[in-house]
C-alpha cells in the first residue's frame, strides 16, 4: 500500500519536471504552455480512474503505475474482470499505450455521461486528473492476457 503512494509521488515529480520543460521563451517573456492545455496529471488521482475501450465498454480501473528505474512511467497496471473485488485479476500495459480523456464518456445514444463526478473545470481553476482512460482492447482479450503479480 505504501509503495502504491510512492510510485504515485514519483510519478508526480517526473510529470511536474516534465511541465517546468514544457515552457518556452519568446524573447520577453517566459510562456508556460500547460496553462491553455492539461499536459500534466496528478499520479495520485490517476489510481482508481475507469479505463473504457473505444466501444466506450468499460473494461478495467487502473490499480497501479510502475515506474522505470529511470523515473518515466512505465506500465499501467489494469484490475480487469470480478464483481466487488471478487475474481478480478492484474494485468500490466505499456504506459504510452494509455490514452487520458477529459471529456465524459458517451454512451451509444450519444449523451454524455460523466465518469468521475467531477465538477467542470473553469479557467481559474485546474483539473489534476482526466475524466477517464482509454485502451484498445475487449475485455476477451484482457483476460488472455499474463496475470500480472506483485
Amino acid at each position: 500500500m505504501v509503495s502504491k503512494y510512492i510510485a504515485a509521488v514519483l510519478l508526480s515529480t517526473v510529470f511536474i519536471t516534465g511541465a517546468a520543460s514544457a515552457q518556452t521563451n519568446t524573447g520577453k517573456d517566459t510562456v508556460n504552455t500547460s496553462a491553455t492545455t492539461q499536459t500534466e496529471y496528478s499520479a495520485y488521482k490517476l489510481v482508481g480512474l475507469n479505463v473504457y475501450n473505444q466501444g466506450n465498454e468499460k473494461i478495467g480501473e487502473i490499480e497501479d503505475i510502475l515506474l522505470a528505474k529511470s523515473g518515466k512511467a512505465d506500465k499501467v497496471i489494469l484490475s480487469v474482470g470480478g464483481f466487488l473485488g471478487l475474481g478480478e485479476r492484474y494485468v500490466a500495459i505499456p504506459f504510452d499505450q494509455i490514452k487520458w480523456v477529459d471529456e465524459p464518456v458517451r454512451s451509444a445514444s450519444g449523451d454524455a455521461r460523466t465518469t468521475t463526478g467531477a465538477a467542470p473545470t473553469t479557467s481559474s481553476t485546474r483539473k489534476w486528473y482526466p475524466d477517464h482512460a482509454e485502451y484498445n482492447a475487449t475485455k476477451d482479450q484482457l483476460r488472455a492476457m499474463p496475470e500480472f503479480k506483485y
